[in-house]
């Protein structure tokens, strides 16, 4: 996995989770298949659907769905099942190595943090199995920011930044997913897209 990453121009990282951190977006999109048929739902969910919807908030991604089909499902519900799978199944995903490993070679030098779409206990789960948690303060989640202000608004990376004390501008983001790089670039920071794994 080739990283196009800078020299300088950056005093903080903040990194997504869940395909940037870790190789888990495979686990989240089975965990949509299963919460989505549990809840009546039987209309096509595509693979790449799910990926093109990156980092945007349950609700949201619910409510897209509810009005392209015509369907009710509840997102609570949804973000309920789904917690509940991933959760159950996610001490089997990988560390996504190269990221993983640039972070920890910034351990101690500059300030770093998560700020993540997914579920506050997914998060914390992941990067505690990960053994990483201790590298990133403040780890920021939906719960962190009003209804709706979840990636591609850029309320998440704006609050890391300021909780990090460090100016948005000088703040570097590592992305695998549209909706985080458009977050990041409308925080006015520097982003390092992270591809899918092969």
């Amino acid at each position: 996995m080739h990283l196009d990453i800078p020299q300088s121009g950056y005093d903080a990282v903040i990194f997504d989770c869940d395909g940037t951190l870790v190789d888990s977006m495979p686990l989240h999109y089975h965990a949509w298949v299963w919460a989505l048929k549990k809840n009546g739902f039987h209309h096509p969910f595509p693979e790449e659907r799910h990926y093109s919807h990156a980092g945007m908030s349950i609700p949201a991604h619910v409510g897209l769905l509810n009005e392209e089909f015509g369907t009710s499902i509840d997102p609570e519900a949804i973000n309920a099942d789904r917690t509940e799978y991933v959760v159950e199944h996610h001490k089997h995903v990988r560390p996504i190595q190269p990221v993983v490993d640039f972070a920890r070679s910034l351990e101690g030098k500059v300030p770093m943090s998560v700020a993540s779409g997914s579920e506050a206990p997914i998060v914390h789960s992941t990067l505690e199995n990960l053994s990483i948690r201790y590298l990133f303060d403040p780890v920021i989640t939906p719960v962190d920011v009003a209804p709706g202000r979840g990636k591609p608004a850029p309320d998440m990376f704006l609050l890391a930044a300021e909780k990090m004390g460090v100016a948005p501008k000088r703040c570097l983001v590592f992305e695998d997913g549209q909706n985080g790089i458009d977050a990041a670039n409308a925080a006015g920071m520097a982003t390092v897209f992270v591809p899918r794994p092969s």
